[in-house]
């Protein structure tokens, strides 16, 4: 025994890849237990491994990018690209598609759970060893290969880490000396009605401090040891609240709150341009400020669920360009770089919800709508202010829904190919490639048209103005295209159209309508003083700026 409750023996001759347990004596019987903070397990239900840490990471310089710059890729390792049949993916194979996310222009990469998790399949959010990467997926020592890779290429890594449950299944943690309250979890778990949650009845005691510390513990050392650039805590209001009940006082958990502000106060500290993501999902400005829960940005609910609701309606009278409106104006604390946007996602995709083409013609990804509707919500994501986020296949029209054991058709990223194209063209006016789109990461929008009858929505984004800066977005929700639509623009003279969604080269189906430059002359339209008339495709984004 050690102060501080911590025990330990010392065994000359261990070395790294031996396996070991602790021998617990509880209850008048022998516990064996894997070590809490094992850095490597053999399997979720074998032993602890010894792990030898060292790693040669090298000097290569690289800096996360801002939450402006950032365009995030979300990925499955278990089924982004899997080289043996049957077997899940592994980082090793993820690593071989990095050449095709660099050409794609993201620059993070949010990956789905990886600590050791319960069998071989799985999404990941059922976590058995915290501290340990899945042996399926290689092991801790193929993500330091998978991270060091990303930096190479230019990608951020962001770790999806799940603080709310642990398990439920393989779990060494329950009942870990032996000692429980009300059948409960015993002492990492909470031993009363707070330890229920919707995926089990373990949730951690954030009121005990060993508890504390190594979940606080497990954040860092993720920053520290593997050298990722962020973390995305999955479901947060189940962190600060028992059953979800948030108006419910009687329902909050000041220790989750306080243990989440704790964490996102410690990195920002020790790891600055790191960031934290939060999915929390109600709209909770207090999730993103400084003396609330702290974290850099969170998943918006008020983009992602009326922007599909858009996207989806069969009948183009039934489109309301109000609800884009507000999805593209929303933001947290005054800052819309708080929240991810996104059409995509694990969640948004699964639960009997399914990816945007196949919602729109199920079966038929090569569907002239889906093809459409779905690239509009693309073009909306990537043009409004936000964090974009991406899930894995989205860009070449991946179809169905997200499941653990079917993983991405690739031949799909040949047939549809010119889709790629699109959204890696957004992606590089996005992050202002060629000098002449700065202000898509900007803070300015102003949403200058809102057209219910004809169902076009135009914007202004900049960020200091002027040419170069300046971007002035318009996106046609109907069927049929438009002539002669007069519309606002916010200074004079020359707009290039910089994208037109439905030009050929992304899809033979596309009609290549004519779309072109304008010249901005003075009369005030739309509450700006110049305006000139834009003609535009059917379901097409025109995004237009100013040269330098």
């Amino acid at each position: 025994r050690e102060d501080g409750g911590t025990w330990s023996r010392y065994v000359p001759t261990a070395e790294p890849g031996d396996e070991y347990k602790f021998i617990l004596q509880g209850e008048g019987k022998a516990l064996w237990r894997i070590d809490p903070y094992a850095r490597e397990v053999s399997s979720s239900v074998g032993n602890g491994v010894i792990h030898d840490p060292a790693f040669a990471w090298g000097n290569e310089p690289y800096r996360t990018p801002t939450p402006a710059e950032m365009v995030i890729y979300e990925l499955h390792i278990g089924t982004f690209h899997r080289v043996e049949a049957g077997e899940p993916g592994t980082f090793a194979d993820a690593i071989q598609k990095l050449d095709h996310l660099r050409r794609l222009g993201v620059n993070a990469l949010q990956i789905m759970p990886a600590m050791e998790f319960a069998g071989d399949i799985s999404w990941g959010y059922n976590p058995a060893h915290i501290f340990a990467i899945e042996s399926a997926y290689g092991g801790p020592h193929a993500f330091k290969d998978f991270v060091a890779a990303a930096h190479r290429a230019g990608f951020a890594v962001i770790l999806d880490v799940v603080y709310n449950h642990f398990g439920p299944s393989d779990l060494d943690l329950w009942q870990f000396d032996g000692w429980s309250e009300n059948d409960k979890g015993g002492i990492y778990f909470y031993n009363d009605w707070r330890s229920e949650t919707p995926w089990g009845d373990t949730r951690p005691d954030y009121g005990r401090h060993e508890v504390r510390d190594f979940i606080r513990s497990n954040a860092l050392f993720w920053l520290e040891e593997y050298h990722v650039d962020g973390l995305r805590f999955d479901m947060t209001l189940y962190i600060r609240n028992v059953r979800g009940n948030e108006h419910d006082p009687g329902d909050s958990l000041a220790d989750g709150w306080g243990l989440m502000r704790w964490i996102n106060d410690e990195v920002h500290r020790q790891f600055p341009g790191r960031i934290t993501i939060a999915e929390d999902l109600r709209n909770n400005a207090a999730i993103t400020r400084d003396d609330g829960a702290g974290f850099g940005a969170q998943w918006c609910a008020q983009f992602v669920h009326p922007v599909r609701e858009v996207l989806l309606k069969q009948r183009d009278e039934e489109r309301h360009m109000a609800t884009l409106a507000h999805a593209l104006r929303h933001h947290y604390n005054g800052d819309p770089y708080q929240r991810v946007i996104y059409t995509e996602s694990h969640d948004e995709v699964a639960n009997g919800k399914a990816r945007i083409p196949y919602e729109i013609a199920p079966g038929d990804p090569d569907h002239w709508a889906a093809q459409k509707r779905s690239t509009l919500g693309a073009a909306l994501m990537l043009t409004a202010p936000g964090i974009p986020m991406l899930f894995q296949g989205q860009e070449f029209l991946e179809g169905g829904w997200f499941r653990d054991t079917v993983p991405l058709d690739w031949d799909e990223a040949a047939d549809f190919r010119g889709i790629t194209r699109l959204y890696r063209d957004l992606i590089r006016l996005r992050l202002d490639r060629a000098g002449r789109s700065r202000g898509l990461q900007g803070r300015g929008v102003n949403v200058h048209r809102i057209d219910e009858g004809l169902k076009l929505i135009a914007y202004h984004r900049w960020d200091q103005g002027g040419p170069g800066d300046d971007v002035v977005i318009v996106l046609n929700l109907h069927h049929q295209p438009r002539h002669g639509y007069r519309l606002g623009f916010p200074y004079r003279g020359s707009w290039r159209l910089r994208l037109n969604t439905d030009w050929r080269g992304y899809s033979d189906d596309f009609s290549d309508f004519a779309s072109h430059d304008v010249d901005a002359a003075p009369g005030e339209h739309d509450g700006m003083r110049f305006s000139a008339e834009i003609a535009i495709g059917p379901y097409t984004a025109l995004v237009f700026s100013q040269d330098n």
